[in-house]
C-alpha cells in the first residue's frame, strides 16, 4: 500500500431513511452506488443520529458531543464559542480542509474552521455562497432552482412536502455543483501536496421532493410500495405523533392533482425516492473520481446522514415529530478504506454518530479528540465485533430516545403529555419482531422491568457523559488538548471531560 497521507471524503446527505438503499432490499429505491460502497466497505445497520432535527446533529457529527454537552437542539444559533470541530482538529494536524454544501451549523463556527467553505442552500451566515449563486445567475436559473420552495407554492413561501421533477438539471442544482466544487479542492489539496478532510454535504433528499427529472422518470407512480406502517390505527403512538398523522391526512397541503391524501403521499415518496436516487448519483460521481485520480486508496469514504425521514412511515410525510420513531434516528452509516477494511462486512451491534471524530482520528494517526464523547470503532471497521452493550443516545430538549441490543425506549417528562397520560406516557418497541414500531410494548405492564432498566440505562448515559465546567478534586494537568485557568483544567470548550472522573471517583467529591 502507498505511504502517501490519508485524505477523508465525508459524504453527509440530508434526512435519509436508513431503509431505503438497496442493500437493505427497499422494493422500489434504486441505489446503485451506494450498494458498491456497501459491498466495497463496511456498513452499520444500527446507527444512531444524536439529534432528529438538521443543526444539532450536524452539530455532534463535526464535534463529536452529544446534544446535552454542546447544548444545541434547534436550527441556527449563535457561535458555539470555544467547541472545536473536526476540521479544528484537523487543520492543526496538517490537513486541507473543507466544508462544501448544506452546512446548517451555528454561526461562524465552520466558516472559521475550515480552509474552504461555500454553503449552497442558505443555511448559514450570510446565505447562500457568492460563488453558486453567481453559477445560477449567469444560467438564467436562480428563479428556478426548487430545494427551498416550489414555485407553484406561492406567496405561501416556504417548504412542501409535493413531488415532481425539479426545473433544473442534476448538473445545475446543488448536488452537481457541490460535487464538482468538491473535486475542484481534492484537485487543489493534490496540488499542494496536502491531504484534505472535506465535508461534502448533500441537501437532498430532504424537501422538496424534486428529483433531478432523470431520476424522477425511474419511478412509477402506480408501482410504488408504501411502507407496512403507512396505515394502521397508531393506538398506543405518542400523542402528538397521532396529532401529526391527522394533520398530513385532513390538511389541505397538496400543490397537484388529484389533491387527495392517498395521491399527495404517493407523489411524496415518488419524490423521495428520486431524492435518494439523485444523491447516489452524485455519491457514485465522488467515487469514480477518487479512481480516475488514484486517490480511492488513500481515502476513507464516509456516507451517512444527519437524521432520517418518515417516508410515509405512520402516514407523516416530513420528519417531526422525530424523537418517536427509528425511521428518523438511525441514519445510513458506509465506511470504505480499500485494503484496510473488511469488504462486504455488516456490523449490527450500536454505533452513534459522535464516534465519527475517534474513528477518523484514529485510522489516520491523530491524536484522539478530547472534547469528543464518541468512541473509536475502527477495530469494527476490520470486521471486529463492537460492544453489544453499547447504547445509542438521541436527543430532544424535552424527550430522549434510547437504542439498546433490539430495544428502542422513547422517554418523556411526565408534564409533556399531562392531558392524556396524567400518569406518565413512554414508549418502547422490539424492533426484532416489530421492526415498523406498530406496537408499543410500554403500556400494557407486561414490560415494566424492562421499561425501568432502559430508563435507568438513559439517565447513566446522560449522567456519565455530561462535561462539567468545574469539578472538586481534579488535579491540574497539562496536554496539548488542555489549558488552565484560575485552579481548574479544561479542554478547548472550557469543560472537564468526565473520562477524568475515574481520578477521583473513589473519594467523596462525586
Amino acid at each position: 500500500m502507498s505511504s502517501r497521507a490519508i485524505n477523508v471524503l465525508h459524504i453527509l446527505s440530508d434526512q435519509h431513511n436508513a431503509k431505503v438503499v438497496g442493500h437493505k432490499n427497499h422494493p422500489d429505491v434504486r441505489t446503485p452506488n451506494l450498494d458498491r460502497l456497501a459491498s466495497e466497505g463496511v456498513r452499520f445497520d444500527n446507527a444512531i443520529t444524536q439529534n432528529p432535527i438538521c443543526t444539532p446533529s450536524r452539530m455532534s457529527w463535526l464535534s463529536g458531543q452529544y446534544c446535552h454537552n454542546h447544548g444545541y437542539y434547534g436550527l441556527s444559533g449563535a457561535n458555539p464559542r470555544g467547541l472545536p470541530t473536526i476540521f479544528d482538529h484537523f487543520g492543526r494536524g496538517g490537513y486541507l480542509t473543507g466544508a462544501i454544501g448544506k452546512i446548517h451549523c451555528p454561526e461562524y463556527w465552520v466558516e472559521d474552521s475550515v480552509d474552504l467553505f461555500r454553503e449552497t442552500c442558505g443555511t448559514s451566515i450570510g446565505g447562500r455562497c457568492a460563488e453558486y449563486a453567481e453559477y445560477l445567475a449567469d444560467r438564467g436559473l436562480t428563479d428556478l432552482e426548487d430545494h427551498g420552495a416550489m414555485q407553484e407554492f406561492g406567496k405561501r413561501g416556504g417548504q412542501t412536502v409535493e413531488g415532481r421533477p425539479s426545473k433544473v438539471s442534476y448538473e445545475d442544482g446543488q448536488e452537481g455543483w457541490i460535487v464538482r466544487r468538491g473535486m475542484r479542492f481534492m484537485r487543489e489539496a493534490m496540488s499542494e501536496s496536502r491531504p484534505f478532510f472535506l465535508h461534502v454535504s448533500l441537501p437532498k433528499p430532504h424537501q422538496c421532493y424534486t428529483p433531478a427529472e432523470r431520476f424522477w422518470d425511474l419511478y412509477d407512480e402506480s408501482k410504488l410500495t408504501l411502507p407496512p406502517n403507512s396505515d394502521y390505527d397508531m393506538v398506543g403512538k405518542a400523542p402528538h405523533l397521532q396529532r401529526t398523522a391527522e394533520h398530513w391526512r385532513s390538511s389541505e397541503w397538496q400543490l397537484f392533482e388529484p389533491k387527495t391524501f392517498e395521491a399527495g403521499r404517493l407523489r411524496k415518496l415518488h419524490g423521495y425516492l428520486g431524492n435518494v436516487t439523485h444523491v447516489d448519483h452524485a455519491v457514485g460521481e465522488l467515487l469514480d473520481f477518487l479512481e480516475e485520480e488514484d486517490l480511492a486508496e488513500n481515502t476513507i469514504v464516509v456516507y451517512s446522514s444527519d437524521h432520517g425521514d418518515y417516508a410515509c412511515e405512520h402516514g407523516i410525510m416530513e420528519k417531526a415529530p422525530g424523537i418517536c420513531s427509528d425511521a428518523i434516528t438511525r441514519v445510513p452509516a458506509i465506511w470504505r478504506w480499500p485494503g484496510r477494511f473488511a469488504e462486504g462486512h455488516v456490523a449490527r451491534e450500536v454505533v452513534e454518530s459522535i464516534d465519527f471524530s475517534q474513528t477518523i482520528c484514529a485510522l489516520t494517526g491523530l491524536p484522539l479528540m478530547e472534547t469528543s464523547d464518541g468512541v473509536d470503532i475502527s477495530a469494527m471497521l476490520e470486521g471486529n465485533p463492537g460492544d453489544p452493550d453499547r447504547v445509542g443516545l438521541t436527543e430532544f430538549a424535552w424527550s430522549r430516545s434510547l437504542r439498546w441490543d433490539k430495544y428502542r425506549f422513547v422517554f418523556y417528562p411526565k408534564r409533556m403529555f399531562a392531558d392524556d397520560y396524567p400518569d406518565g406516557f413512554c414508549e418502547l418497541y422490539d424492533l426484532e419482531a416489530d421492526p415498523w414500531e406498530m406496537n408499543n410494548l410500554a403500556l400494557d405492564g407486561r414490560n415494566d422491568g424492562l421499561v425501568n432498566e432502559l430508563r435507568a440505562r438513559l439517565l447513566d448515559r446522560i449522567v456519565a457523559t455530561t462535561r462539567p465546567a468545574t469539578v472538586l478534586g481534579l488535579p491540574e494537568t497539562v496536554g496539548p488538548q488542555r489549558i488552565t485557568r484560575y485552579h481548574n483544567t479544561y479542554n478547548y470548550d472550557l469543560k472537564v471531560n468526565p473520562d477524568r472522573f475515574d481520578e477521583i471517583r473513589t473519594k467523596s467529591y462525586l
